[in-house]
């Protein structure tokens, strides 16, 4: 879950920013701080709403949460209007510095594709090592024989 203040921002801006976040499966929820508290209050997170300044609207988070906070990051980036409060991850509360660290993490896919290219990397360079003698054998003795 991720707060952000939109105050300034545009209809227009809004919108589009409501359908990237639906492509990644999240929501951009806006209501009245007190009622924000009192959802809070009960689903037993420990967050004062009326501490933050501005309008206040909730993201939700969808399958992958990371790429959530990822969506609003790069929204954050090209409009000056919205920024990033904090957030709740992995239940505890989390200010807006932290939130963007998050966002600029890579993502799960990637992280993944660099462990497999790092263990991939010695077999490969092992493999070019055994093909180079090879390669030159084959080239001593296509020599000899011209």
């Amino acid at each position: 879950m991720v707060f952000v203040d939109f105050t300034g921002l545009k209809v227009k801006d809004l919108s589009a920013l409501r359908k990237k976040l639906a492509a990644a499966a999240g929501e951009f929820k806006v209501a009245k701080k007190t009622l924000i508290g009192i959802a809070l209050r009960e689903n037993n997170i420990d967050i004062d709403a009326k501490k933050f300044n501005g309008e206040l609207a909730v993201v939700f988070g969808g399958t992958d949460e990371i790429r959530t906070i990822k969506e609003i990051y790069k929204f954050t980036e090209s409009s000056q209007k919205l920024k990033i409060l904090g957030g709740y991850f992995e239940n505890r509360f989390l200010d807006a510095d932290s939130m963007i660290e998050l966002a600029k993490l890579p993502s799960r896919d990637e992280l993944l594709a660099r462990l497999i290219g790092g263990i991939a990397s010695p077999i490969s360079g092992f493999a070019n090592v055994l093909q180079g003698n090879i390669k030159g054998l084959l080239y001593v003795l296509i020599k000899a024989k011209a």
